[in-house]
């Protein structure tokens, strides 16, 4: 028997360039060579099982199509394993000799001119294998192809410019590759440190995943399954595998589609809003994938910020992957991937509200803040959002919300806008003065009780073609109502009155009239600033490091005719002028108070006490 000889080879003429890019440049994390070579080694698998159904003839066909892992600390080398199709010296020449056989100068030529972390499919070129030389001191290529008439050979290279072939006898079909470590990457032969790369990288590869003999891939790539062969319990192990949970999710969205993009996804919500707790800001957990490869775990823009909650994964064949599969080049293609999987998932929102009010009602209790965010953020799709909305209103019972499109189908058709008020419960709004015109006009108001609601609502604008306004506007428009046997001052005395108040007082105030919107209470003040509202205010000063300084913006102050007090008030003015100032501070005050313009309760109360005194004492 003739003694085999190694042929002694050198790289194509640019190879050395392109393994200079490959290794010290194109990939931030030397770790993803493992995914490179399994990724490989699933396409063989891949390219063997289409080849199945044409050729009779294949060598070693009782091979299993599995990918074995195995690492040595002791020698120092971690080997993939494949029984693909294999490949002849021919094609270890023309895979692995060269870089690109069919485009290598284009393959530099695109480096130049774009950089090296911006290029075309990492397919196209075939330099995966080769990001195995960031990590190796020498890798050896062991290989027969699916010709049951080929010979089988060995590979090897340490990838300083050359390479040789020899023929090896004893091979099985497919591939394996053994990678000899360099000193300062002994890490990789460590079964814990691969283990973790493989459960991360390549978890959903379509092939049996085997490391030192113990299966990796346990859980499926559900999300290519139709949704009618997985059950409820594989839909839940699966997120538990995906999200690192301990929980079960709330309900799940399983979505496919060819156009405009071929997407295949499973989205979940799961059970707890971990912002409730103060624990900070959730971090997005929906991965992305191509053809079942991780390509990032966390990808910036894939889904809009107020979807940070949702758990799962997109797989998109369709994405340009940079050569390294570590980001995309073309930014446009996931603005369209987040435009179709944000529409589709609030359709999702949209049909279990209708389905299953009460799962709906639950999710909305803890998750209403990423709405309202997505409301204040998502300009394009903020109707959307808004429609998922829920408060309750003067036509809802407590602890009975109703959407703003059935507010809608409510209104009269004289009436124009869309009404609410915010405060800091239902009870403190109808306590106050502000909702006593629009009662008394059997007009709907919404109660808006969370301190986003008042960004929400500015942010939001109108709904349905009908704006959005909030009831303690001065500017706001009612319908007259009807005043018939009403005892009130006379246009005089009212005249009198106002002038007289608005004099006392000076500045505070922007206007003081006779109201037409109050029933029971005797004053009111309204808000002259329609884009700083109290509670606006208040935050900015509690922003401002200056803030007790903030001047107190004029309001308009109205007075109700009809009420006693006020009544008492216009008698007063010409008989006891102190005790009539003094009483119009305190109604003033009160009205600022429940307006949620008086920072300083302890001043209410003082004046209070003094008109008091002054009554007690006359």
């Amino acid at each position: 028997m003739s003694e085999k000889v190694a042929e002694k080879r050198e790289f194509q003429a640019e190879v050395k360039q392109v393994l200079d890019i490959v290794v010290h440049s194109l990939y931030t994390d030397r770790e993803v060579f493992i995914r490179e070579l399994v990724s490989n080694a699933s396409d063989a698998l891949e390219k063997l099982r289409h080849l199945q159904l044409t050729e009779k003839d294949i060598f070693d066909d009782s091979l299993e199509a599995e990918i074995n892992v195995t690492t040595d600390e002791t020698a120092g080398t971690i080997t993939i394993q494949d029984f693909g199709i294999g490949m002849n010296r021919e094609e270890l020449v023309e895979n692995l000799g060269t870089i690109a056989h069919s485009g290598s100068k284009a393959f530099l030529k695109a480096i130049q001119e774009n950089g090296s972390k911006n290029e075309n499919l990492i397919g196209q070129f075939g330099v995966g294998f080769y990001s195995a030389f960031m990590v190796a001191e020498e890798v050896t290529v062991y290989t027969h192809s699916w010709k049951t008439d080929a010979e089988g050979y060995c590979w090897k290279s340490d990838g300083s410019g050359t390479y040789e072939i020899e023929e090896s006898d004893g091979q099985r079909r497919g591939a394996k590759i053994v990678v000899k470590l360099k000193e300062d990457q002994q890490e990789f032969a460590k079964s814990d440190r691969v283990k973790g790369i493989l459960e991360n990288y390549s978890a959903f590869v379509p092939f049996p995943l085997n490391l030192n003999g113990e299966k990796i891939n346990t859980v499926g790539a559900l999300w290519l399954k139709s949704a009618s062969e997985v059950t409820e319990e594989e839909y839940k192990d699966f997120y538990k595998f995906q999200a690192n949970a301990f929980d079960e999710p709330r309900f799940w969205l399983h979505f496919s589609a060819d156009a405009p993009l071929e997407i295949n996804s499973l989205l979940f919500v799961p059970q707890q809003n971990m912002e409730q707790f103060g624990i900070g800001r959730m971090e997005p957990g929906v991965s992305l994938y191509c053809r079942k490869v991780l390509i990032d775990r966390h990808p910036e823009g894939l889904l809009p910020e107020w979807m940070r909650f949702a758990r799962g994964v997109v797989d998109s064949a369709d994405l340009p992957l940079n050569i390294s599969r570590e980001s995309m080049q073309d930014s446009s293609i996931i603005r369209k991937l987040s435009k179709v999987l944000t529409r589709r998932f609030l359709k999702m929102l949209a049909e279990k509200e209708k389905k299953d009010p009460d799962t709906f009602k639950d999710f909305y209790k803890n998750f209403s803040q990423f709405l309202k965010e997505g409301v204040v953020s998502d300009a394009s799709n903020r109707e959307q959002i808004a429609k998922l909305l829920r408060y309750e209103s003067t036509h809802t019972e407590s602890g009975t919300p109703t959407s703003i499109t059935d507010y809608i189908t409510r209104m009269g058709s004289d009436q124009k806008d869309i009404f609410y008020l915010f405060g800091s419960s239902r009870q403190s709004i109808e306590s106050g003065p502000y909702l006593e015109a629009f009662q008394s006009r059997g007009l709907e108001v919404l109660f808006v009780t969370d301190p986003i609601d008042e960004f929400v609502m500015s942010h939001l604008g109108e709904f349905d073609g009908k704006k959005l306004v909030s009831a303690d506007r001065q500017d706001v428009e009612l319908p007259d109502a009807d005043e018939s046997g009403e005892d009130a001052l006379s246009p005089e005395e009212s005249e009198s009155l106002t002038n007289w108040m608005k004099e006392k007082l000076g500045e505070r105030v922007s206007d003081v009239v006779v109201s037409k919107r109050l029933t029971d209470s005797p004053a009111v003040v309204l808000n002259t600033d329609a884009s700083m509202t109290p509670q606006m205010r208040r935050m900015m000063k509690a922003m401002n490091q200056e803030g007790a300084n903030m001047p107190d913006m004029p309001v308009r102050f109205e007075l109700n005719p009809k009420h006693s007090l006020i009544k008492s008030i216009a008698a007063l003015q010409n008989t006891d002028e102190e005790l009539a100032s003094a009483v119009s501070e305190q109604v003033f005050a009160g009205a600022r108070l429940s307006a949620g313009l008086e920072d300083d309760n302890s001043k209410v109360v003082k004046g209070m006490n003094e008109v008091l005194g002054k009554l007690l004492n006359r």
